[in-house]
């Protein structure tokens, strides 16, 4: 556990957060860039995303929280800066979903994935900064959720909206994704989102919320057959999808856990605890390749997509770990460490520095993909390490302790 603890740490201090200092920011538009490519090649002219500028806020508000580096504080209120100037709709409220490069609104649309996420994000810059401006802007977001994007009637929130707030006609959250009222996805960032609010300031209305958000996925996501979640439904919560996605699988695992002891009851934290075991043990069983890496998505009992994208595997270290301190079973401990090793050996870009977005079974890199982009962020790999250096520490300090009782 000290040799994993010790290369994470490494790997965010060396790698991931040298990167996007180096690399990211826009000295000639503001903000920071919106795309760079494997090769570290970058589109001045490109499009900047929601959820890349709050992953980058998170980023660093968490990282100067931990190490109290001004640099870290000030990356963390560049973000904060732009996302206020740029990004939010003082007309209509909340947040664009892309701007072009100079900071204009070239998506207008309201995606709620979007509004959690930078929820998230203010939370933790508000814990690292006390900036009371992040807080006020962050219940402003609560207030515009819970008044248009909150389902009343049957629990829950429907996924996207005009710049007005009017429902939208589509209501994907990308490409890939089926165009229903409802999805996983979006829940599961609410989830952390209002779990992460709660943490830096109490409400009563995030309290109750959040108690609804696991109960949802306590009673509809998770399918207790299979031991994972449902992707898509209907506003009525009926399934539309029979796809598993291991790495959304895994990272919800801790992510209920974490929601449930912010919020306190132990009769639920009893409940995500139980179910959060049997999700970490079916991913085990069914998405692990002989290297230890992650398969990313499965269908009616096979394997459709064998490629091992970067979030995922990320997301196997600490939910591995996460049942492993849950259970005490040591196949847990192992899978993610293993987990780690295979990012090391084939994720990591060891030339170019960061991750690659994903490889193949055979560990291949896919050179045409991005190393930042809308959707790729430093979210997944830098939260791995702040949770695994936590977790192990954690772990280290209880270990210890006893020690101690037991030589008394």
């Amino acid at each position: 556990m000290h040799e994993l603890r010790q290369k994470v740490e490494a790997e965010l201090l060396n790698n991931i957060l040298p990167f996007w200092l180096k690399n990211t920011i826009d000295t000639e538009y503001g903000g920071f860039k919106g795309q760079i490519a494997n090769d570290l090649t970058s589109n001045p002219r490109a499009g900047k995303g929601l959820i890349l500028n709050a992953r980058i806020l998170w980023t660093f508000a968490k990282a100067y929280s931990v190490y109290r580096e001004p640099v870290y504080l000030a990356t963390a209120r560049r973000a904060f800066e732009y996302l206020c100037a740029a990004f939010w709709d003082n007309e209509f409220g909340g947040l664009y979903w892309m701007v072009d490069y100079e900071g204009h609104p070239s998506d207008t649309k309201k995606r709620i994935y979007g509004q959690a996420f930078t929820i998230y994000a203010l939370a933790e810059y508000y814990h690292a900064s006390g900036n009371p401006e992040a807080m006020l802007r962050a219940m402003r977001l609560v207030d515009q959720i819970e008044t248009s994007g909150h389902d009343d009637a049957n629990g829950g929130y429907f996924e996207t909206y005009e710049r007005d707030w009017k429902p939208a006609s589509d209501q994907r959250l990308s490409e890939v994704d089926m165009d229903e009222k409802k999805s996983m996805n979006t829940h599961l960032h609410m989830l952390e989102a209002y779990s992460t609010l709660l943490g830096a300031h109490e409400d009563s209305r995030v309290r109750k919320r959040l108690r609804e958000l696991i109960e949802v996925f306590l009673d509809h996501i998770i399918n207790a057959e299979t031991n994972h979640f449902i992707l898509f439904f209907d506003e009525h919560w009926k399934p539309r999808s029979e796809v598993i996605s291991f790495g959304h699988d895994i990272e919800g695992s801790w992510l209920l856990c974490e929601a449930a002891e912010r919020l306190g009851d132990q009769a639920i934290i009893k409940r995500v605890e139980a179910a959060a075991a049997k999700m970490a043990q079916a991913v085990y069983e069914q998405a692990i390749d002989a290297d230890g890496g992650l398969f990313y998505e499965a269908e009616h009992g096979s394997i459709i997509n064998t490629d091992k994208h970067w979030w995922p595997q990320s997301e196997a270290v600490v939910g591995f770990l996460n049942a492993w301190q849950l259970t005490g079973r040591p196949h847990f401990l192992m899978a993610a460490e293993r987990s780690w090793d295979f990012i090391d050996k084939y994720i990591v870009d060891h030339r170019n520095c960061e991750w690659f977005w994903r490889v193949s079974r055979e560990g291949i890199p896919n050179p045409d993909e991005d190393k930042v982009g809308p959707w790729k962020c430093p979210y997944h790999n830098s939260r791995t390490c702040f949770e695994v250096m936590a977790r192990l520490d954690a772990a280290a300090q209880k270990e210890s302790h006893h020690a101690t009782e037991t030589q008394e």
